[in-house]
């Protein structure tokens, strides 16, 4: 409720800014540079796998005679389609360290007895890694399942219908001057994908760098704000810390990041069109 019969604040300059980047905010384990190395690693890192994990599925299941192929295209776009909270939920539970299907799967692997294998994963207080301002923990590869997961299946759309594109005649010309199957891939096949899954790429990029529902519904920011996206933090500060001066400033560093981020990934896509062209 944003009414008030209080007198309008000061005029603050850009002591709000100044606040953000002396981390001078009431957030649990907040600091601007870790918070910002941290989403930059997360969308990086997600969108690699993804691809890759896309652009190999799609490559099987464009084998010439595969059964029941459609059908495996039509189950895998299934968790586009689930509601993002009721995924964060799921996924979430999955994790769980006493019930969670994870640490279950774990049991049956290693043969262990039941509740044998009861890892806290996204509350785990320890980093897998940490390197000065970079920090690792280990919710960020339960958050690294699920969003793959959840990632994969548009960019195997993508690539099918990249790879459906493609001329048989180019396939039997490379064959004829005797390339292999690596060879082809690499003569025939890359170039076809590279105008399709690049853009994609970096639309997937920016998605996941704003990705908030995981964030916050799955591992809550933890453990002790690891976790925590720029998105996830201008959200508590609105939401939770009622500091709306604060989040509009947030919210202009996020602004030019991602602009940042979106010149450097069209002169990419520029400099990849030259190329093609």
């Amino acid at each position: 409720n944003l009414r008030s019969t209080a007198p309008p604040p000061a005029y603050v300059g850009i002591d709000n800014y100044l606040r953000i980047l002396q981390n001078n905010i009431v957030i649990v384990n907040f600091d601007f540079l870790r918070v910002l190395i941290f989403n930059l690693w997360w969308a990086f890192s997600n969108v690699i796998i993804q691809v890759i994990l896309g652009v190999l599925i799609a490559l099987v299941l464009n084998t010439p005679g595969l059964w029941l192929k459609r059908f495996y295209r039509a189950i895998y776009i299934i968790p586009v389609a689930i509601p993002p909270i009721i995924v964060a939920t799921i996924w979430r539970n999955m994790f769980d360290p006493t019930n969670g299907a994870i640490n279950f799967l774990i049991d049956i692997i290693f043969r262990l007895p039941p509740g044998g294998f009861n890892l806290d994963w996204l509350n785990q207080p320890n980093p897998i890694l940490e390197a000065g301002a970079f920090v690792l923990p280990l919710a960020y590869f339960a958050l690294l399942t699920a969003n793959i997961w959840l990632g994969w299946p548009l960019n195997s759309v993508v690539a099918t219908g990249a790879l459906q594109s493609i001329p048989n005649d180019l396939y039997e010309a490379a064959e004829m001057d005797g390339a292999g199957a690596w060879a082809k891939f690499r003569t025939v096949t890359l170039p076809y994908l590279r105008p399709a899954m690049l853009p994609f790429a970096i639309y997937g990029f920016v998605i996941t760098f704003n990705l908030f529902y995981l964030s916050y519904f799955m591992s809550g920011g933890g453990p002790f704000g690891q976790t925590e996206l720029l998105v996830t933090i201008a959200y508590r500060l609105v939401n939770e810390q009622q500091l709306y001066g604060v989040a509009a400033a947030f919210a202009i560093f996020q602004f030019f990041i991602l602009l940042a981020i979106t010149l450097v990934t069209n002169r990419l896509v520029s400099a990849t069109s030259q190329f093609d062209a």
